[in-house]
C-alpha cells in the first residue's frame, strides 16, 4: 500500500485532534473529488513499518483523540489488506482512541458477498472501525453545512452499535 499524506493534530476529519492518514488508491473516481490524484495506487510513498511506527508515536498524546482514514479509498481491497494489521496494532496500543474512516463504498456494499470492496478482511477490519463516513461524494449533493462530510447522502455510522445490532445507528456526535 502507499499513502498520499500524514497529517497530525488535524480536526477537520473526525470528532477532535485526530491524526490523518490518506491512503492511495481508489476506484470510485467521484466527481468533484478534493484529492484525485490519490486515485493511482502508486501515489506518493510506501507505507512500511516506519510510517506506522511514526503514526504511533503521532498518536501518543493525550489531546489526540484517535486515528482518521482517508483516501484515496481505504476499504480498496488492497489497502484493508495492509491496514487491517495497522489498525489492529493501533487499537492494541491506543484502546481508548477512536478510528474514523472515511469510505465511498456504503456499509452495505462492504458487507455484501461478492461486491467489489468485500473481501477476506473486511469484518476484521470494521470491527476496529467506530464510526464509518460511507457513500460516494456527489457533487449534485455537495454541501460545505455538513459536519465530517462533503455530500448529504453520505452516513456518519456509529458501526460497533450498527454491527452489534445489524441496524443502521447513526453516530450522534456526542
Amino acid at each position: 500500500m502507499f499513502y498520499g499524506e500524514i497529517k497530525n493534530c488535524d480536526i477537520a476529519n473526525g470528532q477532535g485532534v485526530r491524526v490523518t492518514l490518506f491512503v492511495s488508491g481508489c476506484t470510485n473516481h467521484c466527481e468533484g473529488c478534493f484529492q484525485p490524484q490519490t486515485w493511482d495506487f502508486g501515489y506518493g510513498e510506501p507505507f512500511t513499518r516506519e510510517t506506522e511506527d511514526k503514526i504511533i508515536s503521532m498518536l501518543e498524546p493525550g489531546y489526540i483523540n484517535g486515528l482518521t482514514l482517508l483516501g484515496g479509498e481505504p476499504m480498496e481491497p488492497e489497502n484493508q489488506r495492509a491496514l487491517l494489521p495497522f489498525v489492529r496494532r493501533v487499537k492494541e496500543t491506543y484502546p481508548q482512541k477512536t478510528v474514523w474512516c472515511f469510505s465511498g463504498f456504503t456499509l452495505d456494499e462492504l458487507l455484501r458477498d461478492g461486491s467489489h470492496p468485500r473481501c477476506e478482511v473486511t469484518d476484521g477490519l470494521l470491527s476496529y472501525i467506530d464510526v464509518l463516513v460511507d457513500g460516494k461524494f456527489i457533487l449534485a449533493q455537495k454541501d460545505i453545512s455538513l459536519r465530517f462530510r462533503g455530500s448529504r447522502n453520505q452516513r456518519l455510522i456509529d458501526l460497533p452499535a450498527t454491527l452489534k445490532t445489524g441496524k443502521i445507528h447513526l453516530w450522534d456526535g456526542i
